[in-house]
């Protein structure tokens, strides 16, 4: 099996590709990613060598670039390239609308043009909006509520309504929140652990109670490969981990792990705008497929703490540089010492 892999470069595209070559050794994979901020050839150095693998710089908004990543044929092409923080999507809106909606156009024309016979969209659970109670199943209604939210909806909406018209083979994945190795500094928990390996505060939006359903990034890679697999064109498929936790609660998990005191660095921070209280996913349409998380989440909590403390080398030269001064301007109340 071929596979086109789009942003494969970055935390959750990087994962699956290795995982991929590591699972399936009668597969290839070919890699386009346009290498934006969180894109990072590091996260795949390892696979340099690997004869399966294949790097392939450009923009999926680029029909020139995608066609020459396709090259003579692909089986399936797995779209992860997005603009994916919800910061980021409040004050530059319109980078997540080319990105997220136009590239999954000019994708979904490829597949249709070049007779590819699979597509896998990899969604968010931020698509379904606050879910007050309960869990949100994929017949639940889109209400995003946040610029990246809505151009996810949008991309997919695409999805579905270029299989309807067309008989385009695609499917969807919307996935939990996630954690692991290779995760950009921006999000959470590698925000929160690196900060507080170099000693310094967290900031914690609001009053951190907003609630968030977690998933090991390995776990949401099998979930995705199940539903590239064995899930049916035209459907969604949730991936979720099962683990709602709030943001505080995250915190202070962190903290201990990392043996530091909640009243020296924990800062309470003005709260993100329209920033959704909860999610919860409903995972019973895959798990009809046969895939489960594997991951405990504390056990996978304390490895990924390991992980981020044993490979400075991989996240000190991203905090070095365009990240510094994004956090800068994000957190320009929260005081640098503890």
């Amino acid at each position: 099996m071929r596979v086109l892999v789009t942003g494969g470069c970055g935390f959750i595209g990087s994962n699956f590709v290795r995982l991929m070559l590591r699972t399936h050794a009668d597969w290839s994979i070919v890699n386009l990613d346009k290498l934006t901020y969180a894109g990072n050839p590091a996260n795949l150095r390892d696979l340099e060598s690997d004869p399966r693998y294949r790097f392939h710089r450009g923009d999926i908004c680029d029909a020139e670039a995608v066609d020459a990543a396709i090259g003579d044929g692909v089986d399936a092409i797995v779209n992860f390239a997005a603009e994916t923080h919800v910061d980021r999507s409040i004050s530059d809106p319109e980078a997540f609308l080319r990105t997220d909606i136009l590239g999954t156009h000019v994708l979904l024309e490829a597949v249709r043009r070049r007779r590819i016979a699979r597509f896998l969209q990899v969604s968010t659970d931020e698509v379904y909006g606050h879910v007050a109670e309960g869990s949100s199943d994929e017949r639940y209604p889109l209400a995003p509520r946040s610029p990246y939210a809505a151009s996810k909806a949008g991309g997919d909406l695409q999805v579905l309504a270029y299989h309807v018209t067309y008989g385009t083979p695609a499917l969807i994945s919307r996935g939990s929140n996630t954690y692991g190795p290779y995760q950009y500094p921006e999000k959470l928990i590698p925000l929160f652990v690196t900060n507080l390996i170099d000693d310094q505060p967290v900031p914690v939006y609001g009053d951190g109670h907003q609630v968030r359903d977690w998933l090991h990034v390995d776990d949401h890679c099998r979930g995705i490969e199940h539903v590239l697999l064995y899930g049916e064109p035209g459907h969604a498929y949730n991936v979720g981990g099962g683990n709602g936790r709030t943001n505080l609660e995250i915190t202070h998990r962190l903290l201990a792990l990392l043996g530091k005191d909640p009243q020296r660095y924990v800062r309470h921070v003005e709260d993100r705008p329209g920033h959704d209280r909860r999610y919860a996913l409903d995972t019973a349409k895959l798990r009809a497929l046969g895939w489960r998380p594997q991951i405990d989440f504390e056990l996978g909590l304390a490895e990924t703490v390991t992980w981020y403390r044993d490979n400075e080398w991989w996240w000190r030269p991203i905090r070095s540089g365009e990240f510094a001064a994004y956090y800068r301007t994000q957190y320009a109340s929260l005081r640098s010492e503890p």
